[in-house]
């Protein structure tokens, strides 16, 4: 399912580039890199970033002389490392949170190359995984504890070189739980973190 929204989104941004008239100023691209994610909640004792990556395909629409908006289709793995106490057991554990990002972003330059951005991202659950162990247990399993869709934001900057390739860094947050309360638990569990790439655009 999940897959196929991947898809699904992706010829859209292809189809609807190349049925403008203005096809010829369109800027596609492929971007990937490094994240460094967490998840912030009041049930965590403690927690540590987890390291991960993203991989995905742009279109840059310029909408004026220093302004663009840009759809993106990421595929993005994130989660956790984190300790909380159930029952009177302390549970350390990863958490590994896959997802499918559709982020429109707007890009404002502030001079040639280098460009503001922020804008909504909308989030499609694709695989979760967690990776338990205690005093009295150890195990790793797949499960349906997640929500399968996120709604979340990010902003940060990129620059972009004469000759396609360009930087990027941003924040990243998840507004809505990532975690569906009625299968988890009542704290509210949120995504977060950072995503640093490089791209190039054609």
């Amino acid at each position: 399912m999940m897959k196929r929204t991947f898809l699904l989104v992706a010829i859209a941004i292809i189809g609807f580039g190349s049925s403008v008239d203005a096809q010829e100023y369109w800027n596609f691209g492929v971007k990937g890199g490094v994240n460094f994610t967490n998840m912030t909640s009041d049930g965590f004792e403690d927690n540590n970033s987890r390291t991960g990556f993203h991989l995905g395909v742009l279109a840059e629409i310029p909408v004026g002389e220093r302004f663009s908006v840009q759809p993106e289709v990421l595929y993005s793995s994130q989660g956790t490392e984190a300790s909380r106490i159930f029952a009177g057991d302390r549970i350390t554990g990863e958490y590994q949170l896959d997802y499918i990002q559709v982020p429109l972003i707007a890009k404002f330059y502030i001079i040639e190359g280098l460009a503001l951005e922020a804008g909504p991202s909308f989030n499609f659950l694709v695989e979760e995984e967690y990776d338990f162990e205690s005093n009295t247990l150890n195990f790793e399993t797949d499960s349906e504890f997640a929500s399968t869709f996120e709604f979340g934001g990010a902003v940060g900057a990129s620059y972009k070189f004469n000759n396609g390739f360009f930087l990027n860094g941003r924040y990243v947050l998840g507004f809505t739980d990532a975690f569906d309360s009625d299968n988890f638990d009542d704290d509210a569990i949120k995504n977060n973190g950072f995503q640093l790439g490089v791209g190039f655009q054609f």
